[in-house]
């Protein structure tokens, strides 16, 4: 990588929230080099920056994510902080083309600090492994990362305040598509208020990325019938499908 892409790369990063240089101090590497700033002003449509045509390489990867972890570490911007036991940040592979998005984390995720670990752990573990894949091979995510008491429903200010962290970590990983398991997590995602019983098994897009919304792992448990299970199972095909057509 030259010098010209390193400085693109971390005005990349500082569009979307990784502080690793101030923006004066880009905007002068950027000068040195006369580089322009990238504008989307009289370009043709086709033609239009995205800031998902960046990719990072392993080591920025895993850097950038391990000070999105500090932050989440140290972040007292809702009430949950007062709670928690631990903070969730994720886990999985960081070059995952899948990525399952879930709502928060429950009393056993809150306990060990890792998604997914209770019974809809095992659940989610089961859809993977279904799926031809381990859990190592995706990474594995919430839309909010400490657990709401009770395990109640996260807020609508709630989401609103974790989802950047979210955000940051699907703009540094970059998977190909992403699983919202639930109301709270395709909510999200998709910007809707549609519920997931209307949404699930259609794809829809967060930042040029498909997202396939489906049914919660706890909901899987709580209502075991073969027609939500082929219900989920669907989806996930659908997904498959999706990777085979553009590998």
């Amino acid at each position: 990588m030259d010098k010209k892409d390193r400085i693109e790369k971390l005005f990349f990063l500082k569009e979307i929230g990784v502080n690793i240089l101030s923006s004066e101090e880009v905007k002068k590497m950027r000068k040195a080099l006369l580089i322009k700033p990238p504008t989307e002003k009289g370009l043709k449509k086709e033609e239009k920056i995205e800031k998902s045509n960046f990719s990072l390489g392993f080591s920025l990867k895993k850097k950038f994510l391990s000070e999105i972890e500090k932050e989440i570490a140290e972040c007292k911007k809702c009430p949950l902080f007062n709670t928690r036991k631990n903070y969730v940040f994720g886990e999985g592979s960081i070059d995952a083309d899948i990525m399952f998005v879930g709502e928060a984390p429950g009393e056993e995720e809150d306990k060990q600090g890792r998604p997914f670990v209770g019974k809809a752990g095992k659940k989610l573990t089961e859809m993977i492994k279904a799926m031809g894949f381990e859990r190592e091979d995706v990474f594995i995510a919430n839309i909010v990362k400490c657990r709401p008491p009770g395990n109640a429903t996260p807020t609508p200010q709630i989401r609103r305040t974790c989802f950047p962290y979210l955000q940051k970590q699907i703009a540094i990983i970059k998977p190909k598509v992403l699983i919202a398991l639930g109301n709270v997590a395709a909510q999200t995602l998709l910007d809707t208020k549609e519920t997931i019983t209307k949404r699930r098994g259609k794809f829809g897009k967060y930042q040029g990325i498909p997202v396939m919304p489906t049914y919660h792992p706890s909901y899987v448990i709580r209502n075991y019938t073969v027609a939500v299970r082929k219900a989920v199972w669907e989806d996930l095909k659908k997904v498959l499908a999706l990777l085979d057509e553009n590998s």
